[in-house]
């Protein structure tokens, strides 16, 4: 495929572009759905994603140029040129993550809750932006010499150098669509906030160290594979928290309760269905605490309205 997908006054449109754009439009309105059902308000997420999104942008660019900056030392105005290229997932999540922290800290909301409500629409953007790699023919691994293994999607024709090589990129958006689907079955079953986002950090995290060493394009630190290194510092480090969350619970900690109620105050058949088994039994403790709370209230009332002696 061309690259370019249309050109306006001028200005090529890039098929990349399209699909990074389309994965980030996706991604909002799934974090959105989430938001309702994790009982956060849906405006949130569209503000959140404007400081989010710049962020994400600036992070992947500075990830890129910090390990490649021998091409950009003598060309410095190349930095911010991103229509050349040079992107990489790991920044864009990183400065993607800040912003979410930053809007929590000044929004006084569960950073966790919020990082769950967006950890699918990250990996699902992932599986979609992938692509994007093998229109412009990047991201590939090592060449296939074995014509029986010479096919899509095990491997891919580069046209640059007329070669067969193994298609990394395809191999690393079905492992993401994967942890989708896993992520999206988790949701339900989370017993503290942050689960499902510490599960997204881990599992890519496992998925992008072994794909990482097919490809013939990474990033070095030294003779280590950057992505490599981070993708184990994440599994060691996510696997902790997720460890340490479950034994020691945040004082407040948020529940997928507050799903999209309907006119009376009841749940849709579809929100409550996607309410964790574990946020139902809660929900159900404190509404017995919260009727026997008022009864003991309404009882009280009742006896100080009483008549007693000496009293006029």
């Amino acid at each position: 495929m061309n690259p370019v997908a249309f050109s306006v006054f001028g200005q090529p449109i890039y098929w990349y572009g399209i699909l990074i754009s389309t994965g980030v439009f996706i991604g909002i309105f799934l974090a959105m759905h989430h938001a309702k059902i994790f009982g956060v308000d849906q405006d949130s997420i569209v503000d959140m994603v404007l400081l989010a999104i710049p962020l994400a942008i600036i992070g992947a660019r500075l990830y890129y140029v910090i390990f490649e900056w021998d091409q950009y030392r003598g060309h410095p105005l190349d930095i911010i040129n991103i229509r050349k290229g040079g992107l990489a997932i790991y920044g864009g999540v990183i400065g993607g993550v800040l912003g979410g922290y930053l809007y929590s800290r000044w929004k006084k909301m569960d950073f966790w809750n919020l990082a769950d409500i967006c950890a699918p629409s990250i990996i699902l953007g992932q599986v979609i932006g992938r692509w994007g790699n093998y229109i412009n023919q990047e991201a590939f691994g090592a060449v296939v010499s074995n014509p029986q293994w010479q096919w899509f999607p095990a491997a891919v024709f580069i046209q640059a150098d007329q070669q067969w090589h193994m298609a990394t990129f395809f191999y690393e958006s079905f492992c993401d669509l994967i942890v989708f689907i896993i992520l999206m079955g988790y949701r339900r079953h989370r017993k503290r906030t942050g689960e499902v986002f510490l599960l997204y950090l881990i599992l890519y995290s496992l998925g992008r160290i072994f794909i990482e060493g097919l490809r013939t394009d990474s990033l070095y630190l030294g003779n280590v594979r950057v992505s490599q290194l981070l993708g184990v510092l994440l599994v060691v480090l996510g696997i902790v928290l997720f460890v340490y969350r479950r034994k020691h619970p945040p004082v407040a900690d948020v529940s997928m309760v507050n799903a999209g109620r309907t006119g009376d105050g009841t749940l849709s058949s579809q929100d409550a269905a996607e309410i964790p088994e574990s946020s139902t039994q809660e929900k159900a403790e404190k509404a017995e605490k919260a009727e026997t709370d008022s009864d003991d209230a309404t009882a009280n009332q009742e006896e100080s309205g009483r008549f007693h002696p000496g009293e006029s």
